[in-house]
């Protein structure tokens, strides 16, 4: 097991003030919200949530526990794009204008982007070109399990959209959103060949 560190953010808070670690969660779902989580870190920050790691390999009751704790240990932000619009304008788009409300979210909760650096997990910068303000972005691949703020992020994120999904579920239980989160299981696609698409499906996706 990988456990994430801060070392990737203590050599970017040498030029900076603030970093803030990004991550998604939702993106290969085929229904519900994408959401992006974002969580800010100091050089004060050396301790952290007792278990925090990549959100992927922790439990379900696990990452429960940890994110009221995230809470209390920084500034996290969540910014959600709903299924409509991803069909009507990308998920790529949509992932980036998530990202871009979970920032604000931070912002109003008076963080100040212009001294922050951005942590972005991935291959690629897919933020940039929408961010209303620029910042400085470093793009890391496995940043959800080497890096402690992307992981802070990652774990608020999947937290917050999983009850989302498990309380969209009580409205239209067939579909077991409590169990599937979105993603397309056998007996989610089985649901959907029953009883058709819901609103909180992204109907572009099940063509």
């Amino acid at each position: 097991m990988i456990y994430p560190s801060v070392d990737v953010e203590n050599e970017i808070l040498r030029e900076c003030e603030f970093v803030v670690g990004i991550d998604e969660v939702g993106r290969g779902a085929i229904a519900g919200p994408v959401t992006v989580g974002a969580a800010l870190l100091t050089a004060e920050h050396t301790t952290w949530p007792e278990g925090l790691r990549d959100s992927k390999t922790l439990t379900q009751r696990r990452r429960e526990l940890i994110a009221p704790q995230l809470r209390q240990w920084t500034t996290v932000g969540l910014g959600w794009v709903d299924a409509d619009r991803i069909d009507g304008a990308g998920i790529s788009r949509c992932l980036a204008d998530a990202a871009v409300l979970a920032l604000e979210d931070l912002r109003s909760q008076g963080v100040e982007l212009e001294r922050c650096h951005v942590l972005l997990d991935g291959s690629h910068d897919w933020l940039s070109d929408v961010l209303p303000i620029p910042m400085p972005i470093t793009v890391r691949a496995k940043a959800d399990r080497d890096c402690v703020s992307v992981a802070a992020a990652a774990c608020y994120a999947k937290v917050a959209r999983d009850e989302y999904m498990k309380a969209a579920s009580l409205r239209e239980p067939h579909y077991a959103w409590d169990s599937n989160k979105g993603y397309g299981t056998a007996a989610h696609l089985a649901a959907i060949r029953e009883h058709g698409p819901s609103v909180l499906h992204r109907q572009t996706w099940l063509r």
